[in-house]
């Protein structure tokens, strides 16, 4: 008798994403409305910028850029994190990263499950940014406690999924019938139930104390908030989006626009507003789900972040209130120290990028010289801007608030717990700068050798 293959985790993943963009294409519309205006977008941008699409397609990355999606979900206990933990480690995705959003005044912290090697990556760069609620930073005693209770009687968690998990960890993996099965019962985690499992009652209380509380708090699970497509010109999306009927947040997130992309934007378009039963038969709406775009840029070294976060912070004053037209143009100005070039970012040290040998390179008598910079300007070797894979907690901060009607509060903020996270998680988050840094030292070290012999 033959034991069936397992499918790859890899597969897994790629199963799971293409249902969970389906199920919440049915569940909110306008998700359809902007695929179909970011992949119109994309086809523009990739015919009018020729060399765009041919380094894209040289690397393989127009294939993912159709595929990629990140979503977000949030989470009430330690035990729904490490269960979540499990299962997306059936689906090759690990924690990478540690996000406090309490510095800008939403109750969470967080981390983003995700692929961490190249080929996962190119397969299907699938994220999902996964927040934890913090009980201890609601004031009240007694709507705590009442929070607590009602997290601790759910199990957000099907039978079959954890059933599966546990077989995936025992026998190393999902055949192909199994693996069609997870997928089915770990969707059940993610999709949107109207009926909450609170009396309007509690949820208008645990909605006053933060909207976010009361999202995370008054259901069966945690439903997915929102499917992220990537775009190659965020700036066009926002510009189109009220003609295609969606309702952007009023600036986009992160750093301005620039000839050499960096890190991370995002924007979004309002949240709705859903009808929900209530306990009693109370009948009301909650407004959570949205849609999200993003656009990539290069993954900055702590060199670059902390650059960055520099001017970020210096760009504040100045652009505090702007609509997004003068908001950009204000933030640009603010960002004109940072380089807008590849080469003077891999000079300076503010970026990553993966070394790969030239054709000429790869035909070259054996080589001497080690210096990367004059091995470029030989012809030898050419270096690409190693995409960001992760997320920005001052954009993931802003995107929730505007979301959540701008709720923050103050008395949330400057309370980071790492520590307290990853015992919640039962492992600890990898850092995203320690991936890129030896991915790019990798690189270096394959060209170096292969042009020594």
């Amino acid at each position: 008798m033959t034991t069936p293959s397992l499918v790859s985790p890899d597969e897994i993943r790629d199963r799971f994403s293409t249902a969970m963009s389906a199920m919440y294409q049915a569940e909110v519309p306008q998700y359809e409305a902007l695929l179909a205006l970011v992949e119109e977008v994309n086809r523009e941008t990739l015919a009018r910028d020729t060399v765009l699409a041919e380094r894209l397609d040289a690397h393989d990355e127009l294939n993912r850029l159709n595929v990629e999606r990140h979503g977000a979900i949030r989470v009430g206990t330690a035990a729904e994190l490490a269960m979540l933990r499990r299962l997306f480690a059936v689906m090759g995705m690990h924690p990478v990263g540690y996000y406090d959003l309490s510095e800008a005044g939403v109750p969470v912290h967080s981390t983003a499950f995700r692929p961490i090697d190249d080929a996962a990556l190119a397969r299907n760069p699938f994220r999902v940014f996964t927040s934890l609620l913090r009980l201890e930073l609601i004031e009240s005693d007694a709507l705590r406690e009442r929070a607590a209770t009602i997290l601790e009687a759910r199990d957000i968690f099907t039978a079959g999924a954890r059933e599966l998990i546990a077989l995936s960890e025992a026998q190393g993996g999902l055949d192909d019938e199994q693996a069609e099965r997870f997928v089915a019962e770990a969707l059940e985690t993610f999709r949107w139930h109207r009926d909450a499992t609170v009396d309007l009652d509690t949820y208008e209380a645990l909605h006053a104390e933060h909207r976010l509380i009361a999202d995370v708090v008054c259901f069966r699970g945690p439903h997915i908030n929102h499917l992220t497509p990537r775009t190659l010109d965020i700036d066009e999306v926002q510009r189109r989006m009220p003609a295609a009927g969606m309702t952007p947040k009023e600036v986009i997130e992160g750093p301005p626009r620039r000839d050499c992309p960096i890190l991370l934007r995002q924007t979004s378009f309002k949240a709705l507003e859903e009808p929900t039963r209530f306990r009693g038969e109370h009948q009301g709406t909650h407004t959570a789900r949205f849609g999200e775009i993003e656009q990539r840029g290069v993954a900055l070294t702590g060199e670059g972040r902390a650059l960055y976060d520099r001017l970020l912070t210096a760009s504040r004053e100045q652009t505090k209130g702007l609509a997004n037209e003068p908001h950009q143009r204000a933030l640009a100005k603010s960002f004109g120290e940072f380089p807008d070039d590849e080469a003077a970012l891999r000079r300076e040290g503010l970026a990553f990028f993966e070394y790969r040998l030239t054709d000429t390179g790869r035909d070259a008598a054996p080589e001497r010289e080690t210096d990367l910079e004059a091995l470029i300007a030989k012809g030898l070797v050419t270096a690409r801007p190693i995409t960001y894979e992760d997320f920005l907690p001052v954009s993931a901060a802003g995107i929730f608030q505007s979301n959540l009607g701008g709720t923050q509060n103050d008395a949330y903020a400057g309370h980071a717990n790492k520590g307290a996270f990853e015992d919640a998680l039962g492992a600890a988050v990898t850092d995203e700068l320690a991936l890129y840094a030896k991915r790019e030292a990798a690189s270096k070290e394959r060209v170096l050798k292969a042009l020594r012999h």
